[in-house]
Protein backbone atom coordinates (compact mmCIF):
# COMPACT_ATOMS: atom_id res chain seq x y z
CA UNK A 1 0.00 0.00 0.00
CA UNK A 2 1.88 3.58 -0.99
CA UNK A 3 0.23 6.71 -0.25
CA UNK A 4 -0.96 8.90 -3.01
CA UNK A 5 0.64 12.13 -4.51
CA UNK A 6 -0.04 15.53 -2.70
CA UNK A 7 1.26 18.71 -1.81
CA UNK A 8 3.08 18.83 1.44
CA UNK A 9 3.99 22.21 3.58
CA UNK A 10 5.39 22.72 6.51
CA UNK A 11 4.86 26.27 8.13
CA UNK A 12 6.48 28.04 10.89
CA UNK A 13 4.05 29.77 12.41
CA UNK A 14 0.21 28.97 13.59
CA UNK A 15 -0.39 31.62 11.62
CA UNK A 16 0.69 30.20 8.37
CA UNK A 17 -1.01 26.97 9.37
CA UNK A 18 -3.90 28.97 9.63
CA UNK A 19 -3.74 31.09 6.74
CA UNK A 20 -2.86 27.42 4.44
CA UNK A 21 -5.80 25.95 5.52
CA UNK A 22 -8.42 28.63 4.13
CA UNK A 23 -5.91 29.57 0.99
CA UNK A 24 -6.28 25.24 0.35
CA UNK A 25 -9.86 24.80 1.53
CA UNK A 26 -11.43 21.04 1.96
CA UNK A 27 -8.70 19.39 0.06
CA UNK A 28 -6.18 19.72 2.75
CA UNK A 29 -5.97 18.15 6.18
CA UNK A 30 -3.89 19.18 9.31
CA UNK A 31 -0.56 16.58 9.97
CA UNK A 32 0.37 15.83 13.33
CA UNK A 33 0.95 12.26 14.62
CA UNK A 34 -0.39 11.10 11.93
CA UNK A 35 -1.24 7.43 12.97
CA UNK A 36 -4.75 7.71 11.91
CA UNK A 37 -4.42 10.32 8.96
CA UNK A 38 -1.79 8.41 7.30
CA UNK A 39 -3.10 4.61 8.08
CA UNK A 40 -5.96 6.08 6.19
CA UNK A 41 -4.26 7.23 2.81
CA UNK A 42 -2.71 3.87 2.23
CA UNK A 43 -5.68 2.07 2.75
CA UNK A 44 -7.77 4.70 0.22
CA UNK A 45 -10.22 5.71 2.80
CA UNK A 46 -8.83 9.56 2.29
CA UNK A 47 -7.24 11.31 0.02
CA UNK A 48 -6.24 14.48 0.76
CA UNK A 49 -4.67 16.68 -2.04
CA UNK A 50 -2.72 18.77 0.51
CA UNK A 51 -0.84 17.93 3.98
CA UNK A 52 -0.16 20.56 6.54
CA UNK A 53 2.55 19.60 8.69
CA UNK A 54 3.20 20.92 12.22
CA UNK A 55 6.25 19.98 12.78
CA UNK A 56 7.95 22.87 13.06
CA UNK A 57 5.47 23.74 16.16
CA UNK A 58 7.66 23.25 18.90
CA UNK A 59 5.39 25.89 20.77
CA UNK A 60 2.14 23.11 20.52
CA UNK A 61 4.36 20.28 22.35
CA UNK A 62 4.97 21.92 25.82
CA UNK A 63 2.98 21.01 29.06
CA UNK A 64 3.81 23.30 31.75
CA UNK A 65 1.51 24.80 34.23
CA UNK A 66 0.25 28.68 34.09
CA UNK A 67 -0.88 30.46 37.35
CA UNK A 68 -4.32 31.44 37.22
CA UNK A 69 -4.86 29.44 34.34
CA UNK A 70 -4.05 25.58 35.08
CA UNK A 71 -2.42 22.97 33.33
CA UNK A 72 -2.04 23.86 29.59
CA UNK A 73 -1.03 20.75 27.21
CA UNK A 74 -0.05 21.26 23.42
CA UNK A 75 -1.71 20.03 20.66
CA UNK A 76 1.28 18.28 19.76
CA UNK A 77 2.33 16.44 23.02
CA UNK A 78 2.12 13.12 22.43
CA UNK A 79 0.88 9.80 24.28
CA UNK A 80 4.42 8.95 25.82
CA UNK A 81 4.72 13.14 26.15
CA UNK A 82 1.73 12.81 28.68
CA UNK A 83 2.80 9.48 30.70
CA UNK A 84 6.23 10.65 31.28
CA UNK A 85 5.62 14.67 32.54
CA UNK A 86 6.49 14.66 35.77
CA UNK A 87 3.54 17.92 36.31
CA UNK A 88 0.88 15.67 34.59
CA UNK A 89 1.81 12.41 37.11
CA UNK A 90 1.85 14.78 40.05
CA UNK A 91 -1.27 16.89 39.26
CA UNK A 92 -3.39 14.39 37.53
CA UNK A 93 -2.19 10.80 37.41
CA UNK A 94 -5.83 9.66 36.19
CA UNK A 95 -4.37 11.50 32.56
CA UNK A 96 -1.04 9.65 32.37
CA UNK A 97 -2.39 6.24 33.23
CA UNK A 98 -5.47 6.79 30.76
CA UNK A 99 -2.43 8.08 27.68
CA UNK A 100 -0.40 4.62 28.75
CA UNK A 101 -2.97 2.46 27.91
CA UNK A 102 -3.81 3.49 24.66
CA UNK A 103 -2.44 1.80 21.87
CA UNK A 104 1.02 0.50 21.80
CA UNK A 105 4.29 2.18 22.55
CA UNK A 106 4.81 3.19 18.95
CA UNK A 107 1.50 4.47 18.40
CA UNK A 108 2.34 6.61 21.84
CA UNK A 109 5.60 7.68 20.66
CA UNK A 110 4.05 9.65 17.82
CA UNK A 111 0.02 10.38 18.48
CA UNK A 112 -0.58 13.09 19.69
CA UNK A 113 -3.33 14.69 22.38
CA UNK A 114 -4.67 17.06 19.63
CA UNK A 115 -4.88 14.02 16.90
CA UNK A 116 -6.74 11.94 19.43
CA UNK A 117 -9.09 14.89 20.06
CA UNK A 118 -9.92 16.10 16.77
CA UNK A 119 -10.60 12.51 15.09
CA UNK A 120 -14.06 12.58 17.11
CA UNK A 121 -13.60 8.58 17.34
CA UNK A 122 -16.30 8.01 19.75
CA UNK A 123 -13.84 4.88 21.39
CA UNK A 124 -11.03 7.22 21.90
CA UNK A 125 -9.13 7.49 25.68
CA UNK A 126 -8.73 10.65 26.36
CA UNK A 127 -11.38 12.52 26.15
CA UNK A 128 -13.67 11.14 28.67
CA UNK A 129 -10.75 11.84 31.14
CA UNK A 130 -10.07 14.88 30.16
CA UNK A 131 -14.13 15.78 30.00
CA UNK A 132 -14.30 14.47 33.77
CA UNK A 133 -10.93 16.81 34.64
CA UNK A 134 -13.32 19.49 33.33
CA UNK A 135 -10.72 20.58 30.15
CA UNK A 136 -11.50 23.01 27.60
CA UNK A 137 -9.81 23.23 24.64
CA UNK A 138 -8.46 26.50 22.20
CA UNK A 139 -8.44 26.77 18.58
CA UNK A 140 -6.46 29.25 16.67
CA UNK A 141 -7.84 30.47 13.01
CA UNK A 142 -7.22 33.74 11.04
CA UNK A 143 -10.09 35.68 13.17
CA UNK A 144 -7.82 34.71 16.16
CA UNK A 145 -8.97 31.86 19.36
CA UNK A 146 -11.69 30.81 20.59
CA UNK A 147 -12.07 28.54 23.74
CA UNK A 148 -15.02 26.05 24.41
CA UNK A 149 -15.56 23.49 26.96
CA UNK A 150 -14.00 19.56 26.20
CA UNK A 151 -17.43 18.27 25.84
CA UNK A 152 -19.24 20.98 23.46
CA UNK A 153 -16.35 20.42 20.94
CA UNK A 154 -17.49 17.37 19.77
CA UNK A 155 -20.43 17.10 16.93
CA UNK A 156 -20.73 13.26 16.03
CA UNK A 157 -18.35 10.57 15.02
CA UNK A 158 -15.66 12.50 13.42
CA UNK A 159 -17.24 15.57 13.54
CA UNK A 160 -16.63 18.55 15.53
CA UNK A 161 -17.11 22.49 15.64
CA UNK A 162 -13.35 23.19 13.93
CA UNK A 163 -13.53 25.47 11.50
CA UNK A 164 -11.88 24.69 8.19
CA UNK A 165 -9.19 27.58 9.16
CA UNK A 166 -8.91 26.46 12.26
CA UNK A 167 -6.30 24.21 14.35
CA UNK A 168 -6.14 23.41 17.76
CA UNK A 169 -3.69 24.93 19.70
CA UNK A 170 -3.68 23.84 23.85
CA UNK A 171 -6.31 21.89 26.30
CA UNK A 172 -6.37 23.20 29.30
CA UNK A 173 -7.43 21.75 33.07
CA UNK A 174 -8.37 24.60 35.35
CA UNK A 175 -7.57 24.78 38.65
CA UNK A 176 -9.92 22.86 40.83
CA UNK A 177 -10.06 21.35 44.37
CA UNK A 178 -9.96 17.78 42.79
CA UNK A 179 -9.57 15.10 45.67
CA UNK A 180 -9.56 11.94 43.31
CA UNK A 181 -10.32 10.87 40.00
CA UNK A 182 -9.66 7.97 37.40
CA UNK A 183 -10.59 6.34 34.05
CA UNK A 184 -11.75 3.15 33.44
CA UNK A 185 -12.07 1.04 30.15
CA UNK A 186 -13.09 -2.60 29.00
CA UNK A 187 -11.62 -3.59 25.09
CA UNK A 188 -11.36 -7.38 24.03
CA UNK A 189 -7.69 -7.19 24.60
CA UNK A 190 -5.20 -7.14 27.59
CA UNK A 191 -3.89 -3.92 26.11
CA UNK A 192 -3.77 -1.13 23.50
CA UNK A 193 -7.22 -2.19 22.58
CA UNK A 194 -10.22 0.04 21.04
CA UNK A 195 -12.76 0.83 24.25
CA UNK A 196 -15.88 -1.02 24.66
CA UNK A 197 -16.94 1.26 27.19
CA UNK A 198 -15.00 3.72 28.95
CA UNK A 199 -15.93 5.73 32.10
CA UNK A 200 -14.02 8.68 33.66
CA UNK A 201 -15.09 10.67 37.02
CA UNK A 202 -13.54 13.01 39.02
CA UNK A 203 -14.59 13.88 42.58
CA UNK A 204 -14.53 16.38 45.43
CA UNK A 205 -14.81 14.81 49.04
CA UNK A 206 -15.59 16.26 52.05
CA UNK A 207 -15.39 13.32 54.43
CA UNK A 208 -17.74 10.76 53.48
CA UNK A 209 -19.94 13.76 51.42
CA UNK A 210 -19.31 13.92 47.78
CA UNK A 211 -18.75 18.12 46.83
CA UNK A 212 -18.95 17.63 43.55
CA UNK A 213 -18.38 15.15 40.78
CA UNK A 214 -18.12 15.02 37.00
CA UNK A 215 -19.24 11.42 35.37
CA UNK A 216 -17.94 11.01 31.59
CA UNK A 217 -18.19 8.34 28.83
CA UNK A 218 -16.97 6.99 25.84
CA UNK A 219 -17.80 4.25 23.16
CA UNK A 220 -21.38 4.49 24.47
CA UNK A 221 -22.58 7.06 22.28
CA UNK A 222 -22.06 8.95 19.13
CA UNK A 223 -19.80 11.19 21.10
CA UNK A 224 -17.70 11.15 24.30
CA UNK A 225 -20.71 12.28 26.61
CA UNK A 226 -21.46 13.31 30.40
CA UNK A 227 -24.09 11.94 32.30
CA UNK A 228 -25.23 15.04 34.46
CA UNK A 229 -28.32 13.30 36.29
CA UNK A 230 -25.92 10.57 37.59
CA UNK A 231 -23.49 13.49 38.55
CA UNK A 232 -26.47 15.25 40.40
CA UNK A 233 -27.43 11.55 42.08
CA UNK A 234 -24.52 11.55 43.75
CA UNK A 235 -23.23 15.47 44.65
CA UNK A 236 -24.31 16.48 48.23
CA UNK A 237 -24.94 12.73 49.22
CA UNK A 238 -23.29 11.09 51.84
CA UNK A 239 -21.53 8.13 50.11
CA UNK A 240 -22.08 4.11 50.43
CA UNK A 241 -22.52 1.58 48.38
CA UNK A 242 -26.33 1.99 47.84
CA UNK A 243 -25.67 4.89 46.16
CA UNK A 244 -22.80 4.27 44.59
CA UNK A 245 -25.04 1.39 42.60
CA UNK A 246 -28.07 4.25 41.87
CA UNK A 247 -25.54 6.51 40.03
CA UNK A 248 -24.14 3.40 38.03
CA UNK A 249 -27.64 2.55 37.16
CA UNK A 250 -28.36 6.53 36.34
CA UNK A 251 -25.35 6.71 34.03
CA UNK A 252 -26.52 3.35 32.28
CA UNK A 253 -29.75 4.92 31.10
CA UNK A 254 -28.41 8.21 30.06
CA UNK A 255 -25.77 6.09 27.21
CA UNK A 256 -26.98 5.62 24.02
CA UNK A 257 -24.89 2.60 22.78
CA UNK A 258 -25.47 0.77 19.54
CA UNK A 259 -24.73 -2.91 19.18
CA UNK A 260 -21.59 -3.76 16.94
CA UNK A 261 -19.01 -6.58 16.94
CA UNK A 262 -17.28 -5.64 20.31
CA UNK A 263 -20.14 -5.64 22.33
CA UNK A 264 -24.11 -5.49 22.10
CA UNK A 265 -26.14 -2.29 23.52
CA UNK A 266 -27.82 -3.98 26.50
CA UNK A 267 -24.06 -5.50 27.78
CA UNK A 268 -22.22 -2.32 27.42
CA UNK A 269 -25.28 -0.46 29.09
CA UNK A 270 -24.39 -2.76 32.25
CA UNK A 271 -21.00 -2.30 31.75
CA UNK A 272 -21.51 1.76 32.26
CA UNK A 273 -23.20 0.48 35.16
CA UNK A 274 -20.81 -1.83 36.80
CA UNK A 275 -17.47 1.27 35.48
CA UNK A 276 -19.08 3.88 36.68
CA UNK A 277 -19.57 2.65 40.42
CA UNK A 278 -16.20 0.97 40.20
CA UNK A 279 -14.68 4.45 39.15
CA UNK A 280 -16.29 6.71 41.39
CA UNK A 281 -15.21 4.09 44.47
CA UNK A 282 -11.96 4.09 43.09
CA UNK A 283 -11.42 7.92 42.52
CA UNK A 284 -12.72 8.38 46.66
CA UNK A 285 -10.83 5.78 47.95
CA UNK A 286 -7.82 5.88 46.18
CA UNK A 287 -7.33 10.39 46.48
CA UNK A 288 -5.24 11.00 44.07
CA UNK A 289 -6.03 12.83 40.94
Amino acid sequence: MFLPDFEYYMPASVQEACALLAEKGPTAKILSGGTDLLNKMKHGLVAPEVLISLKQLDQLTSIAYVPDKGVVIGARATHNDICNSLLLQEKYLSLCEAAHHMANNQIRNVGTIGGNIVNAVPSADLPPILMALGASITLVGRQGERVMALEDFFVGPGKTRIAQDEIVAEIVIPDQPLTGSTYIKFGLRRSGALAVVGVAVAVTMEGNVCKDARIALGAVGPVPMRAPKAEAMIIGKTVNEELLEEVGVCASTECKPISDIRGSEEYRRDMVRVFTKRALRKAIDEGHV
